[in-house]
């Protein structure tokens, strides 16, 4: 990284939607940070990332699950980047997660807790400085619990409901959080699932998304945009008939 261009550093830089977006922003001119458990795989997409665009892209280790480790791995950065996405998830399995506690509780750590907390320090950074944008990638199964993927779900909308209070706090100093909503998105998270088709996203749509709202500070977006109508017809259905439906 360089003190000449604005950075970015990527919380799951290995994850689809995450080398998406270090793709578009390193198209436009930012250096950029891959942080993730993978150091090889993360050197494959700094590599693929730098010779498509010829920006820097280094690499950092950094563990999700490691929460102990988040105030050195702050600290040790080159430089305090001038915005921070956290695209780190964990869909898991529902059933499994009903009978497994420690498989519950996995889920629950790497969609909220260590995002949430990470998120938190580089808060505190940027509200010193003045400036910073905050990006997390939440989903649409925060909007409303449902059968088929409720473990998960709750964890997401603790961090929406997080990055909202996030974003009322650090709005006073110059800092712009921001929360991604996608809805289906065709990645490895969900190979293999049966997904429907017109309802779902690429990563680089979501890139694009996430560009384009932290180009305007938009607060809160849906990938693709139909999931917030969706989203608000579901979070409306009366319980009656919510519960007699398969979602």
């Amino acid at each position: 990284m360089t003190d000449t261009k604005k950075t970015l550093l990527v919380l799951g830089g290995t994850s689809d939607i995450g080398r998406a977006t270090a793709l578009i922003y390193a198209e436009h001119g930012w250096a950029v940070a891959l942080a993730g458990r993978d150091e090889e795989a993360l050197g494959r997409e700094a590599a693929d990332i730098g010779m498509r665009t010829a920006a820097p892209v280094s690499v950092h280790r950094f563990d999700v699950l490691d929460t102990a480790s988040f105030a050195a791995f702050v600290d040790g950065l080159p430089t305090l980047p001038h915005a921070v996405i956290s695209v780190i998830g964990l869909l898991g399995d529902q059933t499994r997660a009903q009978s497994d506690t420690d498989f519950a509780t996995a889920i629950m750590r790497t969609n909220y807790e260590g995002p949430m907390l990470i998120l938190g320090l580089f808060a505190q950074r940027f509200c010193a400085r003045g400036s910073g944008t905050i990006i997390g990638v939440s989903s649409v199964a925060g909007d409303r619990g449902r059968a088929s993927n409720y473990v998960y779900g709750s964890a997401k909308a603790g961090f929406t409901a997080f990055l909202s209070g996030l974003r009322q706090r650090c709005h006073k100093h110059g800092v712009v959080v921001i929360t991604v909503k996608p809805g289906f998105v065709r990645t490895r998270m969900t190979e293999g699932m049966s997904l429907p088709g017109p309802l779902v996203a690429r990563p680089g749509q979501v890139a694009t998304g996430i560009w384009k709202a932290a180009s305007k500070r938009k607060p809160v977006i849906y990938v693709l945009s139909i999931w917030r109508v969706i989203m608000l017809v579901i979070q409306h259905l009366p319980n009656v008939l919510f519960n007699r439906i398969t979602l």
